[in-house]
């Protein structure tokens, strides 16, 4: 059990869809992995679509019919000198027994473990696994219906979980995702108070919003943000924030 207890269980968890759970899960994973020198894996529980592993079959395929991405690739992991990080199937019930048989059979120390669930909390098994968490991070946006959402689902996990039940749960951080530069501050802070008098807490960090933090490796593009070979392009990374972000993160799981 040795190597578990070193790796961290983190979900990007939501119950609203549309706010970036797999995106963060994908990039931050790629940017550990491929640049920070960490070991992980993840394994994608969203049943039925398994949004990750389709991912990584399109990012392979573009890899393969595109020349730049190709030479990036190639750069990249004769640089790094490790394989890409596993994608594996799974479903919320099963995740972490297949999470802890995966670790042990691991030939390299895990670091972390990402999971992408369901954001159904009536999912068999999602509040189970949601316990079995080490790190829990909510994306939000300035959406009422997504703040109303995502408060009465982190209250799930903060006053039940946590306060009645057995969890392996050390934090709930709230993050600001798709920030308008238009928007008003003054509704973020609002909306701050409200996430305050109900007892969590959100990240420093705001994550900025633009269609180019959508790119995926497709056959024509040059750069990419979203991919489960590469990490996000380096000016990307900077103008979107998750630069900021990852430091946060990586400060707010210890590590």
């Amino acid at each position: 059990m040795e190597a578990t207890n070193r790796t961290k269980f983190i979900a990007f968890s939501s119950q609203k869809g549309g706010v970036g759970k797999s995106t963060f899960t994908t990039v931050t994973a790629s940017i550990l992995h491929y640049q920070m020198g960490y070991n992980v894996a993840v394994f994608d529980c969203d049943y039925p679509q398994h949004s990750i592993c389709q991912m990584r079959e399109r990012d392979l395929k573009a890899v393969m019919q595109n020349e730049v991405l190709k030479k990036l690739a190639h750069r990249q992991f004769s640089t790094i000198n490790k394989k890409a990080y596993p994608v594996l199937q799974s479903k919320a019930d099963n995740a972490l027994t297949d999470a802890e048989a995966f670790i042990q059979s691991s030939t390299v120390p895990v670091d972390m473990v990402f999971f992408d669930l369901t954001g159904t909390v009536n999912t068999t098994g999602l509040l189970n696994t949601l316990a079995g968490m080490h790190h829990i991070f909510s994306p939000i946006t300035a959406d009422r219906v997504v703040m109303e959402s995502t408060l009465s689902f982190t209250d799930v996990l903060t006053n039940v979980l946590m306060k009645h039940g057995q969890t392996s749960i050390e934090t709930i951080r709230l993050f600001w995702n798709m920030v308008d530069g238009r928007e008003k501050s003054q509704l973020y802070e609002i909306y701050g108070n409200v996430i305050k008098e109900v007892g969590l807490q959100a990240m420093e960090t705001r994550i900025a919003d633009s269609k180019r933090f959508r790119k995926e490796s497709e056959a024509t593009a040059k750069t990419v943000f979203r991919s489960t070979l590469l990490p996000p392009d380096k000016r990307l990374l900077k103008a979107s924030g998750l630069d900021l972000f990852i430091s946060e993160f990586l400060r707010t799981i210890n590590l």
